[in-house]
């Protein structure tokens, strides 16, 4: 009787020792899970590695004049813009004022009526409203801030956190962006990550590996507003879902089955 259970105790030791070794066999290979590893000493141009972010319809802009003239300049200021909701964190809606660029790509400013600014980075509108004001002599040495409010970018997929990340100041890298989600899980694939970017209504998608360097020298280093980032699931990832949902009800009905078959014997 022993033997008996000792025998039916070795095809239950066999069946989870199958099951081990399947599960080690999808393990992604370390090279893999590694960042650069391609990437020697080297100093980089920060000019190569610019990306100039422009301005979109829908997007959100708070413009604020200040001069040696308060008073002159307090008809620039005026809350007469919109309010417009925008995302907070963890999905609160905040009501934020600024100027709300159309469809058309146009804002209604203060006094200068409508200006078309749609293609044009936050530097350029300063210094198109900036020129505006000194030209039509409203006021003497302006000072013009434009910042883009809205700006932000969505990383899913396998991260840690999929989120979307607010930028405050106008710019941030991919690696920035996947750290502020928490990095790429071991089960996401660095060779394949997807960027899919819309400009002028065109949607482009990217793929970036970032197991080798070439990400230093991309145009897509730096992220876009309403860029979105998107880490595939490895290998390792899928086999392992599709295996555990397949096997696991496998090896419980063994063992339960194994577990019946000792008890009979036993008794």
């Amino acid at each position: 009787m022993t033997g008996k259970i000792f025998g039916v105790s070795n095809i239950l030791f066999r069946i989870l020792l199958l099951f081990v070794t399947l599960y080690l066999s999808s393990c992604a290979s370390s090279k893999k899970t590694v960042y650069f590893i391609d990437q020697q000493d080297a100093v980089l141009k920060a000019s190569n590695l610019s990306s100039k972010n422009l301005v979109q319809p829908n997007d959100i802009l708070s413009i604020a004049v200040t001069s040696l003239n308060p008073a002159a300049t307090e008809v620039f200021n005026k809350p007469n813009n919109s309010f417009v909701s925008t995302s907070g964190v963890n999905g609160a809606t905040l009501q934020s004022p600024g100027y709300l660029v159309n469809n058309d790509g146009n804002i209604q400013f203060p006094i200068l009526g409508q200006m078309k600014i749609s293609g044009l980075s936050t530097n350029e509108i300063r210094e198109k409203i900036t020129k505006e004001l000194v030209d039509k002599k409203l006021l003497v040495d302006p000072i013009v801030i434009v910042r883009q409010l809205n700006f932000k970018v969505s990383v899913l997929g396998e991260v840690a956190r999929p989120s979307v990340v607010n930028v405050p100041n106008e710019k941030i890298s991919l690696l920035e962006a996947l750290g502020q989600a928490g990095d790429i899980t071991i089960y996401g694939r660095k060779d394949n990550v997807m960027i899919v970017r819309e400009e002028d209504g065109i949607k482009k998608i990217k793929r970036i590996n970032l197991n080798s360097s070439e990400i230093f020298s991309s145009d897509y280093y730096y992220l876009k507003s309403n860029d979105i980032v998107y880490v595939e699931a490895n290998k390792a990832k899928v086999s392992s879902s599709t295996r555990s949902s397949t096997l696991i009800p496998i090896l419980l009905s063994a063992l339960s089955f194994g577990a019946i078959i000792i008890d009979r014997i036993a008794r």
